[in-house]
């Protein structure tokens, strides 16, 4: 049935010809092009449209004596077809949502919005703060072009020291080509701090992202909308995606709360063609039996290539002595142990099929709807070179002979990774409780031998990791004990107090985790720094206030500083101090806690490093970290 067109259409096709294919494919017009020369205002197709009497009378109004093109009507006649208003399919080439009858995209009055939902701070926050309303700073704000640019320029970094085999030291350098690297602060200013550093250097980056579970793991709130999380991941992606190498691939391991959402979202930041593959992780060896429904057994890991060429080609993983066994040598081959390789192949290929004679003279052809693997030709010359296998008696179907000597060193790996190759979380806890005097710290770690697998597969020696949740510092546990160089990022305290002391006792030679898988025998180093606070610091004071006494003591403080330590806060514009009420009798704690909060200038919560030079900032930062700064972002640049 041919497709009837409303008389625009014909209308259009009239003048537009004088374009020659401009506006055409084929005999049809290209809708989307006439719709991106209109919204644009092009100068000849507008005055060759004015030419259409059609559409002077139908979208040419008169407005107090002036005429008005009405083109958005035009525009939307063009791509809807919306003239069976009563048709199911009125958008019969478009499907998507709508609002008053025009796709959101298209519609003026409907805004897909990302205020300050990516939560610079959300999701590294324990449950206490959100139930304090912490999260309810950062949902509805909304920062203007300028202000997101100074939000996301590189911070100073102080409190830098360097911990190798004699401990801890100050220290005012950092060597971009061999120094790892902590940082303590939001990962999403983090990492656009050293993003002019290390873009395009990184080879891989894993990250354990919150699962939106809904339940609280340890120190994490874990619990958002689902728009949140999804906007907070975003964000955190597209930076993640520039430091990537182009040879590099990124793996998140995620659950089924949102690993379907995680795929759409990752296809969008990295382009659906660079997915690699998802992977299936069993993280419990036993059921839980007091599940209603199902007890989960596994995890997901997507994984992928910043470039996913043609000749991509990931690492294969060692082969281990079970591999190895599989190989005899039942005829004595001179070349060594070799298995069999089936010698027929599905379906069927027509030349393939042919009788071959065994050596007891018995004539076999390859199974129905099947078809010998090689050639007739090819077929002499591995039986002349010894490469095909009848059988200890001579009588069987011949198999090929694939010798152990010329198997590659490694096998590539599989999507399904059981707890018996990768470990599981139990075993993650008694990792941690081993290096920890039996503390269980993390309730959901990964085991070690889960990132020595991705790591042996998406890097070699010398490559730089990247972890930006990095949490109990399992990748960087790793890392190290692989000899790759890595950047952790976590701005919960505990990387002072498990992080850190984690990574100092794999530098001592610690022989839990892979350290016996590796020969491990310590050694290493890296250099730890903090983004220096500003509006930070208030921000922590008024999250662990208690009282409206030390609110408004915090308050005081945020208007006046304190001398020698602590500059004046900044303070949104948009608020009118003069209307604060501090009568107890009149406020209550949680609304004055959230009040304070939103009082806090978000751009301001970091010192930028472009404010280095002020007297005022000068005043808190020592001379060794203003040389590691200068070190730090300057050298080689």
């Amino acid at each position: 049935m041919s497709k009837i067109e409303p008389r625009l259409f014909d209308e259009l096709k009239k003048v537009l010809v004088s374009f020659g294919d401009k506006y055409f494919i084929g005999n049809e017009l290209n809708r989307s092009k006439v719709s991106d020369d209109l919204r644009a205002y092009d100068e000849t197709l507008l005055a060759k449209l004015f030419e259409i009497d059609f559409i002077k009378k139908n979208y040419i109004k008169e407005v107090a004596g002036q005429n008005l093109f009405q083109i958005d009507q035009l525009e939307e006649a063009i791509l809807y077809d919306n003239y069976w208003d009563t048709s199911y399919t009125k958008y019969e080439n478009l499907v998507g949502l709508t609002s008053n009858g025009k796709f959101i995209e298209d519609n003026q009055d409907v805004v897909l919005d990302f205020p300050f939902k990516d939560g610079v701070l959300t999701a590294s926050m324990t449950k206490e703060d959100n139930d304090n309303g912490y999260d309810d700073a950062f949902l509805n704000e909304v920062i203007e072009k300028d202000e997101i640019d100074r939000l996301f320029d590189k911070k100073i970094l102080n409190h830098a020291k360097r911990y190798d085999i004699d401990g801890e030291k100050v220290t005012d350098y950092f060597d971009a080509e061999k120094d790892n690297l902590i940082l303590k602060g939001n990962n999403l200013l983090a990492l656009h701090t050293i993003r002019d550093k290390f873009a395009g250097k990184v080879k891989l980056i894993y990250i354990d992202v919150p699962y939106n579970t809904g339940k609280d793991s340890f120190s994490y709130n874990d619990k958002f909308s689902h728009s949140t999380w999804l906007t907070f991941i975003k964000n955190r992606l597209e930076i993640a995606w520039d430091l990537l190498s182009d040879d590099g691939t990124i793996w998140i391991s995620i659950d089924d709360n949102e690993s379907h959402y995680l795929k759409v979202l990752a296809d969008e930041v990295f382009g659906r063609d660079n997915f690699l593959n998802e992977i299936v992780w069993q993280r419990a060896y036993a059921p839980i039996n007091l599940k209603k429904t199902f007890s989960k057994s596994h995890d997901y890991i997507q994984v992928y290539a910043k470039n996913n060429s043609s000749d991509k080609e990931l690492n294969k993983i060692p082969r281990d002595d079970t591999a190895n066994a599989r190989y005899k040598n039942p005829d004595n081959d001179p070349r060594g142990p070799w298995k069999s390789s089936d010698f027929s192949v599905g379906p069927a290929i027509d030349k393939n099929i042919y009788e071959i004679t065994t050596p007891t003279g018995r004539k076999v052809l390859p199974p129905d709807g099947r078809s010998w693997v090689y050639s007739r030709e090819r077929f002499k010359e591995l039986r002349a070179d010894n490469r095909v296998y009848f059988g200890k008696e001579g009588n069987s179907v011949p198999s090929t002979k694939k010798f152990l000597s010329e198997v590659k060193n490694g096998v590539v790996a599989q999507t399904l990774w059981t707890y018996q190759e990768v470990g599981h979380n139990q075993d993650a806890k008694k990792e941690i409780k081993a290096l920890f005097d039996g503390k269980a710290l993390f309730g959901t770690p990964k085991p070690e031998k889960l990132l020595q697998r991705i790591l042996t597969i998406g890097s070699n020696e010398g490559d730089i990791v990247l972890d930006f949740f990095m949490g109990s510092a399992t990748t960087q546990a790793v890392a190290m004990k692989m000899n790759r160089r890595f950047i952790g990022i976590e701005q919960m305290d505990y990387i002072n107090n498990v992080s850190v002391p984690r990574l100092q006792k794999v530098i001592a030679g610690e022989q839990g985790g892979i350290s016996k898988d590796v020969n491990w025998q310590g050694g290493g180093s890296f250099v730890y720094a903090e983004l220096m606070q500003k509006n930070m610091g208030y921000l922590q004071d008024i999250i662990s206030s208690k009282t409206i006494g030390e609110l408004h003591e915090i308050y005081n403080r945020m208007l006046s500083g304190v001398e020698g330590s602590q500059e004046p806060a900044d303070i949104s514009f948009r608020a009118d101090l003069d209307k604060i009420e501090w009568d107890a009798t009149k406020v209550k704690f949680a609304d004055q806690k959230r009040l304070l909060i939103k009082l806090l200038d978000k751009n301001g919560l970091y010192y930028n490093y472009s404010e280095i030079d002020d007297r005022n900032v000068r005043e808190f930062l020592s001379d060794r970290d203003y040389q590691f700064n200068q070190s730090f972002y300057e050298a080689g640049e």
